[in-house]
């Protein structure tokens, strides 16, 4: 994978995901429709990079040199790469229709990827001509810290292929989970229940979110629910939350909550827009 990989996506998780690769010294090339977000994400990156080479977790001179393997373009065409990953806005659509221009782009020797975090693999992979070679690789925000990738293997893909991606993501420290293409999958079927019922104590009054968010630290959490949909966004934890009721045929168990509706109405979206539960400087 020394020959470089491409990200469709420059926001939180697409520029994480292409710092990660960047950290394990292997060329990125980034692409964002939007010039300004892939200005904002090159800035970021090269920021964190330089604040791990400061803390001695990086070689000294390692940024620079990684900088100059990072690539960012807004075109989708013109670009080399054995592994293109998709990390663009959580809709089946958009994706699908961004697949069909991967495939026109890239040849069958191509693996295409998905960080979707709970939209079937299997149909995006059925908007190609080759759908044994597109599986989901979900990464968990912040991408260069989490751990845990869940590699999706659609009703389509290659079985040697998600082997391979697993050696990958290993070699390179990562702690890949083999997951089948259900809704939700693994991690965010079982997190459901961690947020929406903590949603419902506290639209019914039994507890503030910081009270909720502070019990379930005392409890061994790391984060606290709130804490945690400010983290990962909460507009993208109610997409997630909407594709689950409506794939599992709105199975009470995954009802979405209206106060998280109206946050995302109000643009209280958590650390990226500055407020969520709690407010950020």
């Amino acid at each position: 994978m020394k020959e470089g990989l491409i990200v469709v996506g420059a926001g939180t998780m697409g520029r994480g995901i292409a710092q990660f690769f960047l950290q394990s010294a292997i060329p990125v090339t980034l692409i964002d429709l939007s010039k300004d977000i892939l200005a904002q994400a090159s800035e970021e990156i090269e920021k964190r990079l330089f604040r791990l080479e400061e803390k001695g977790k990086l070689p000294e001179g390692f940024t620079n040199q990684q900088l100059r393997q990072l690539t960012c373009s807004s075109s989708l065409t013109g670009h080399r790469g054995k592994l293109v990953i998709e990390a663009v806005v959580e809709n089946m659509e958009v994706k699908k229709k961004l697949f069909r221009q991967l495939a026109e782009a890239y040849d069958h020797s191509t693996i295409f990827a998905s960080n979707t975090s709970s939209l079937s693999i299997s149909e995006m992979a059925s908007t190609i001509p080759f759908p044994e070679r597109l599986l989901g690789m979900h990464f968990f925000n912040p991408a260069p810290i989490m751990p845990l990738v869940e590699v999706i293997e659609g009703m389509e893909t290659d079985g040697g292929i998600v082997e391979q991606v697993i050696q990958l993501l290993a070699d390179l420290g990562k702690t890949p989970v083999r997951a089948i293409d259900t809704p939700g999958f693994i991690v965010n079927r079982v997190a459901r229940p961690y947020y929406n019922e903590a949603l419902k104590i506290y639209g019914e009054k039994v507890a503030s979110f910081e009270q909720i968010d502070r019990i379930l630290r005392g409890a061994g959490f790391k984060m606290g629910p709130f804490e945690l949909q400010d983290l990962i966004g909460i507009d993208i934890n109610f997409a997630t939350t909407c594709s689950l009721y409506e794939a599992f045929h709105q199975d009470p168990r995954f009802r979405p909550s209206p106060i998280q509706e109206q946050m995302v109405k109000s643009n209280r979206l958590g650390r990226k827009t500055g407020k969520g539960f709690y407010h950020y400087e």
